[in-house]
């Protein structure tokens, strides 16, 4: 999508950032999708092999460059996380592939890059206990079943009640949200729900997927909170982190409005939230 070329740009054009902290992420190796995804989903993915059904459910045309995007995007998230623990917070323009589970995508996501890195950090004993706020407006089925007996990650979700998937997973705590949620009940919602959880989880590591396919401009999101409350929502949630001292590792996750500028300026925005608070 031209959105991951525009906020880099928009953010460099406005000094907002300097072109000196993006990075371009490694490879993810074998050995780290294997830590989440099952052997044979990666070997049908390596191999291009994927049954049409299997295909048709991620929704994008198999190749090559596909799958080595998804390991970029992946390790980047990753990357994120490393620097997020040396500087506070860290940004993925991309990322937020929570429709993948682990033995198949769907939903336009291949490599589940949260649970890729949340599995990276407990495996090298950085993190004890990780905490996934996901506010996209579609649910993280497969976050939440990647980690369903996984007593060291607990996934939150708030998301659309009616929107895709139909069939959700369950999470460690899921606020399914009316069709049409304004602002109001929407900063509430978080408000109320995030700080009680950082007292019960007391996580050592937050991953926090920042969609802002929560727009009422959005084709596909079916809530109506406006920019500002997009903005108000992430800058709690940074805050937040910050307050308690928690790295936090963020990816941008969806964003379907129909004028591209409604997607970048709020994307943006949460790249000028955390500049704001951390820099």
């Amino acid at each position: 999508m031209i959105k991951y070329e525009l906020i880099p740009e928009q953010l460099v054009y406005e000094g907002t950032v300097h072109e000196s902290q993006f990075f371009h992420p490694d490879l993810l190796t074998e050995e780290e999708i294997l830590w989440t995804h099952d052997l044979e989903f990666w070997e049908k993915l390596k191999t291009l092999t994927l049954t049409p059904k299997e295909i048709r459910k991620i929704g994008f045309p198999l190749s090559e460059a596909l799958i080595t995007r998804g390991r970029h995007i992946s390790k980047g998230t990753i990357q994120c996380a490393l620097y997020a623990q040396k500087y506070g917070v860290a940004m993925n323009i991309a990322g937020g592939t929570h429709h993948s589970f682990t033995n198949r995508g769907e939903g336009f996501c291949i490599l589940n890059d949260f649970a890729i890195a949340a599995n990276y950090l407990l495996q090298h004993q950085l993190a004890k206990k990780i905490l996934i706020v996901d506010l996209d407006v579609h649910q993280g089925n497969g976050t939440a079943q990647i980690f369903r007996n996984e007593k060291a990650v607990f996934t939150f979700s708030v998301h659309g009640a009616k929107n895709y998937p139909v069939r959700k997973e369950k999470s460690d705590l899921d606020i399914g949200l009316p069709d049409k949620t304004e602002d109001k009940f929407y900063l509430e919602t978080v408000q109320k729900t995030l700080p009680r959880l950082l007292d019960q989880v007391q996580p050592d590591f937050i991953f926090y997927l920042a969609g802002v396919d929560i727009l009422a401009t959005d084709k596909l999101g079916r809530l109506a909170v406006s920019r500002e409350g997009c903005r108000q929502r992430d800058q709690f949630v940074l805050n937040l982190c910050k307050k308690n001292n928690i790295p936090v590792a963020v990816s941008m996750g969806g964003g379907y409005s129909v004028k591209i500028t409604d997607i970048v300026e709020a994307h943006a925005n949460t790249f000028r939230v955390a500049q704001n608070i951390y820099f």
